[in-house]
């Protein structure tokens, strides 16, 4: 009797839906993540550090995850708590402020300033000009292996 394993799962691509891909492009771009897959027309694929990050028109992505048109039209005003944030590691507290600057500059609306965080970490928060919320984060109990990557205790 054969038993049949599914595949490991994991995760290997985020994709964020946009309300204007050249600008949020720009934006990511800018922020310094490297644009790769520039073939493919109507998304934006860019290298995330061991990922993929895709940036893909809102209506496309409502359309083809099979939802109605009006689900890619909420209140994009303010950034919109859906029970998920992005987060960016950095090796050290200063890096959380560079990160945090750069994005300002970019036009990232800032939610939280760089603080202590209650778990020992430094932390800060902005929203992408979608209003994805990132938190950048050094958290002092995740050493970022050579290639920029947590590692994490077991």
């Amino acid at each position: 009797m054969t038993v049949h394993t599914p595949p490991a799962f994991g995760l290997h691509l985020v994709t964020l839906g946009v309300a204007d891909l050249p600008r949020a492009t720009t934006f990511y771009e800018a922020m310094g993540l490297s644009r790769r897959d520039r073939g493919s027309e109507g998304v934006s694929f860019f290298d995330a550090g061991g990922m993929a990050l895709a940036l893909f028109p809102r209506s496309a992505l409502t359309a083809d995850a099979g939802l109605p048109a009006e689900a890619a039209l909420p209140p994009y005003g303010a950034p919109e708590v859906c029970g998920l944030s992005l987060a960016f590691n950095v090796g050290t507290e200063a890096a959380v402020e560079e990160v945090i600057t750069l994005a300002q500059s970019l036009g990232a609306p800032l939610l939280k300033t760089p603080e202590r965080a209650f778990w020992g970490g430094y932390t800060g928060y902005f929203a992408d000009l979608d209003g994805h919320i990132w938190e950048v984060a050094h958290n002092p109990f995740w050493p970022l292996d050579d290639r920029g990557r947590p590692v994490l205790p077991d």
